[in-house]
């Protein structure tokens, strides 16, 4: 086969009829008429019809063509002709042609199919389906056939199209594409990294970068001044939907320049990028800083494609009756709420009582929800009464309430927790009510974050400790006036989602040791996980900036994909495994005795077996609860307790089977007056050794699925 005289099935029209072709790809579909055949002959370009008939082929010819099958791999010849009037396909581009076939080669044959992968069909009916009803993880499994489906082939062309015009975009720029290390130091980024081992130095491991954070800094030391790459990361942690243990970031870093400049390139290359799907988006690009975006729409990722912006009503109820509202209040809570304009019907009060105040807000981490309908100028629910005229004459102005609007109100103590709960029920009545314009598009740039973030021990990073401050003349050693620090970050988000992000960086020495005063790193740590980066500081670092674009995030958004693994070729699944190579898989013991990762017993345990064997550290880890030293001597005292308990009943049982059960199964509750708050949970010492929590919860991770 000579693929030099090759002609592409999508690429033939009515311009090439009476021409003899050379055409190769694999058979989409058949349909056989005895006499005659039909197939749909598919490649990259796309389908085009094919007919095996006595009139324009040998009977040789015939015969080979009738033990055709899906996916076939085939190479033929033929000549275009005009499709007979009323047999022609809109739903091809090659409708209205079709190619005699004269000569055929099976370059190798297919196996019955996992699943179908041809999305055209032979008839005028149109489009084949069924894709949607196979799992995951079988596409992933055999992704080679999977990916030849045309929908998928069109996706990853629009991804080079969309890569492509960044590069001519930065190109036209002055920036410099260029690749930094895949192995390099572990260094605290805020996920976990997927370690490597050393064989040439034992006991040592390389880490896959989670970003390039350091090296472009590096690159701007260097004096290239506009870098970028499109970049492979990786990160060790917890999955979600739309999350990758490794993908693809456009990342980008500039000297000399200032937020401006960010904003100003970043909104001309994603407007590029959008306009590859033919998508055109407004600009300039709205902005509201961190504390607008949580203050009215409970996230720093706000959907602005439609309304619901939160409405304080906290100064409302300063001097209320209402005994739930000031409690709160008592507290140093806050009351927020938004209006549901128009829609009093659809939300009844047996949906907003039964549904949302008894189950949806309770679901979202709320204690409950406060409603009102607008009827005929006033409010009503069931706690209206309990409201002075002056708060329903205030409510009904704050809210901008008219004749069937909704409002709903969430009260808490935590500030956190309204802010996340309403945001949450935000969405929530926004999916519902189908408020949200599904083809329409809202950027905006989320400013002025906060520099640190409250840790029981301190403070943490909220980005990364090389974000510059917005003032530099601050007291480390001053946790409130730290936590009061703004940082001149920025995200990009749309349409409530955060596709990229990023800062202008500290390039001073003093501000940087600041950072890490306040963080509470000492000069030795600071030296072990930083030295390299930091002696750059001393040769003249110029000012800098920069930001990084989830590319696999950018495309699915741009071709309105359910998923980032449909923009991904290889993806890994929800689990991080690969359907597809069995990643990952156990290897041998050779080559964990190559790489040191053997200890020098015979049994040649894994380096950690000891800590699993440890039922205290087995406990702690299921549980994901830390213990101190005191903690644990309790623990394991409870557990020999519990040994010799067992011990005792299996002697004194003997050769007896034991009793798995001593009596009926039932609830047993604790007879109490009246339920009470533990005060260790009132003063938050109980959730001392949480690992994360929300509103009045310990928040784990999901242990089993």
């Amino acid at each position: 086969m000579q693929s030099s005289g090759r002609t592409p099935c999508g690429a033939l029209s009515e311009n090439d009829i009476g021409r003899a072709v050379h055409l190769a790809g694999w058979v989409d579909a058949l349909r056989d008429h005895g006499d005659v055949l039909f197939i749909h002959l598919r490649d990259r370009s796309g389908l085009v019809q094919v007919v095996f008939s006595p009139e324009h082929s040998s009977a040789e010819l015939c015969g080979e063509a009738s033990h055709l099958r899906s996916e076939f791999c085939v190479a033929l010849e033929g000549t275009v002709i005009r499709r007979q009037e009323g047999t022609e396909n809109p739903n091809i581009e090659t409708g209205t042609i079709e190619v005699t076939a004269t000569s055929l080669s099976v370059l190798s044959t297919s196996e019955t199919l996992p699943f179908p992968v041809s999305e055209k069909a032979m008839v005028l009916e149109g489009t084949v389906s069924g894709i949607e009803s196979i799992s995951e993880d079988l596409r992933l499994q055999y992704r080679y056939l999977d990916l030849r489906r045309p929908s998928m082939q069109d996706h990853f062309i629009k991804r080079h199209r969309i890569f492509s015009g960044v590069r001519r975009c930065l190109d036209e720029q002055g920036f410099i594409e260029i690749e930094t290390p895949v192995l390099t130091k572990s260094t605290p980024e805020g996920a976990r990294d997927y370690l490597v081992p050393s064989r040439i130095h034992p006991g040592h491991f390389y880490a896959l970068p989670q970003s390039p954070q350091l090296f472009k800094q590096l690159l701007m030391a260097a004096g290239f001044e506009r870098y970028y790459q499109f970049a492979r990361c990786f990160r060790d942690e917890d999955l979600r939907p739309n999350r990758q243990p490794e993908f693809t970031q456009l990342d980008m870093e500039s000297s000399f320049i200032d937020e401006e400049f960010i904003y100003g390139l970043l909104e001309e290359l994603t407007a590029r990028m959008f306009r590859e799907g033919g998508i055109e988006l407004s600009r300039p690009f709205p902005r509201l800083t961190w504390h607008e975006a949580m203050e009215t729409a409970g996230t720093d990722r706000p959907d602005l494609r439609f309304g619901l912006r939160f409405v304080d009503a906290t100064s409302i109820f300063r001097d209320t009756s209402y005994s739930i509202f000031k409690q709160v209040l008592g507290r140093g809570g806050v009351i927020k709420g938004l209006t549901v304009t128009g829609k009093s019907d659809e939300l009844s009060k047996n949906v907003l009582q039964n549904e949302y105040a008894k189950q949806i807000v309770p679901a979202l981490g709320g204690k409950g929800m406060t409603w009102m309908r607008v009827t005929d100028g006033k409010l009503d629910s069931n706690i209206v009464q309990f409201f002075s005229d002056k708060e329903r004459e205030e409510i009904m102005r704050r809210f901008d309430a008219r004749d069937g609007d909704v409002i709903v109100m969430i009260a808490d103590p935590e500030p956190e927790v309204v802010a996340s709960v309403l945001g949450r029920l935000r969405l929530h009545l926004a999916e519902r009510l189908d408020l949200i314009p599904r083809d329409a598009f809202s950027p905006v740039w989320i400013t002025e974050f906060p520099l640190f973030q409250a840790t029981d021990e301190g403070v943490t990073s909220n980005h990364h400790p090389f974000t510059a401050p917005d003032r530099t003349d601050f007291d480390p050693a001053n946790r409130e006036e730290l936590l009061s620090l703004k940082s001149r970050a920025y995200d990009l988000v749309v349409n409530g989602e955060e596709l990229g992000g990023g800062s202008i960086r500290i390039n001073n020495r003093d501000v940087q040791n600041k950072i890490f005063q306040a963080l509470g790193l000492t000069a030795d740590e600071v030296r072990e996980k930083f030295g390299f980066f930091l002696r750059a500081f001393d040769y003249g670092l110029p000012p800098h900036g920069g930001l990084a674009l989830g590319m696999d995030r950018v495309v699915a958004m741009i071709l309105g994909t359910p998923s980032i693994r449909d923009v991904i070729a290889f993806p890994k699944n929800r689990s991080a495994y690969c359907p597809l190579t069995e990643a990952p898989s156990p290897v041998t013991r050779e080559q964990l005795a190559e790489l040191a990762l053997l200890t020098g017993q015979s049994d040649a345990t894994l380096p950690g077996s000891s800590e699993k064997a440890d039922l205290v550290h087995s406990l702690s880890w299921v549980s994901r609860i830390g213990l101190d030293d005191d903690e644990r001597s309790a623990i394991e005292q409870a557990l020999d307790e519990a040994r010799n308990m067992a011990e005792t009943i299996r002697a004194a049982a003997g050769s007896e089977e034991p009793l798995f059960s001593l009596a009926e199964g039932g609830n047993r509750l604790r007879q109490t007056a009246e339920p009470r708050r533990h005060p260790s949970a009132e003063s938050k010492e109980i959730f001392k050794n949480a690992p994360s929590v929300k509103g009045d919860f310990f928040k784990t991770v999901t242990i089993l699925e």
